[in-house]
């Protein structure tokens, strides 16, 4: 009987590593079969196609008969590591985590809930959510942002966008500062560069960062500016309306010279959740920490007396607004669990 090693592909790791490989994908990879299939990393996902990278070169590959039915979230996406041989693609090998939302225009129109799921990318170390100083200003977004990526299990990055377009944005930067505790919050211009150097810090070698933020917050631009050219198109925000075009169409991710892998993302409108998660709980650590002091400890913090969330916010000890957000969001989650529960 052949055991797993016998079975393993010889791979070129110093190539792989460029990508982000690791010994953990590694130790994934030693239980699979990958006779004759070559390891590459998804660098994005077309129409029917995918283009995969094996650090040396780029190709166009389809998907097996086998993964085109696949369920589960076994259908290859940005970020995955797969096994392919003969421009096919045949399996993929076991993800370190996924950054997923509820579809766009899949919401329940009694709910508000996303009924499907829309994978962004995979095995990703770091997110980036870009958010522009100007008419895409928005903390209420930054917050539902924060639950979306720690909801996923990421690490979060806010990059603050065109602040020479800002009168102060050191107050936005304090502004969000406010909602996002303990999260790198970086000011960013491409004017003059500003910023550069401390989002460089996270494309280090191996590394793999996506962009999240809605149309126009400046994710090609910042991607240009990292890398020292333009390879994203960008576009300015339409005046009349205040909102900016979709000119990233895909998710395509690109190797930077800082060593890293980064990826850009079509423009976002709907935050949407779809599976509950500890994002609430991880975005909204204040309120969790209040929450020790309430009478119940199954409090909603909406009408139970004796609630020290409702208190605090009462005395002005807590934003009304951030609250809200925190009960808008605690809903969405619980209906999501009570629809798995149900699924179930």
């Amino acid at each position: 009987m052949t055991n797993s090693k016998e079975l393993q592909a010889p791979i070129n790791t110093t190539l792989l590593r460029k990508l982000g490989w690791n010994g953990s994908f590694a130790n994934q990879l030693a239980g699979m079969a990958s006779a004759g299939k070559n390891v590459v990393r998804v660098i994005s996902v077309q129409r029917s196609s995918f283009l995969v990278s094996d650090g040396e070169r780029e190709w166009l590959c389809k998907a097996s008969g086998t993964l085109l039915h696949a369920e589960d979230g076994g259908y290859p996406v940005t970020g995955d590591w797969a096994l392919v041989r003969d421009a096919v693609v045949y399996d993929i090998i076991p993800r370190k985590n996924l950054l997923s939302r509820g579809a766009a225009g899949s919401r329940g129109s009694q709910t508000g809930i996303a009924s499907r799921e829309q994978a962004i990318a995979a095995n990703i170390d770091t997110v980036f959510i870009v958010c522009g100083l100007d008419r895409d200003f928005n903390v209420r977004r930054v917050e539902r942002y924060l639950t979306l990526v720690y909801n996923c299990g990421l690490i979060p990055v806010i990059v603050l966008t065109k602040c020479d377009l800002h009168e102060d944005p050191e107050s936005c930067c304090a502004e969000v500062e406010s909602v996002a505790f303990g999260v790198p919050i970086v000011l960013s211009s491409s004017l003059d560069g500003r910023g550069k150097s401390e989002v460089e810090s996270h494309l280090g070698s191996g590394q793999t960062v996506a962009m999240l933020g809605s149309s126009g917050a400046g994710k090609s631009t910042l991607a240009n500016m990292l890398y020292g050219s333009d390879i994203q198109t960008t576009g300015a925000v339409s005046e009349s309306v205040g909102k900016g075009r979709h000119l990233t169409t895909t998710r395509e991710m690109i190797p930077m010279p800082q060593g890293g892998m980064l990826m850009d993302n079509p423009g976002i409108r709907e935050i949407a959740f779809f599976e509950d998660g500890q994002g609430v709980e991880a975005a909204f650590p204040e309120i969790q920490a209040l929450a020790h002091s309430c009478r119940f400890s199954d409090c909603t913090h909406t009408v139970e007396p004796g609630c020290a969330v409702v208190h605090a916010a009462g005395a002005g000890e807590l934003d009304a607004g951030r609250l809200e957000s925190y009960q808008k969001m605690k809903r969405e989650m619980e209906y999501l669990s009570a629809r798995q529960g149900k699924s179930a």
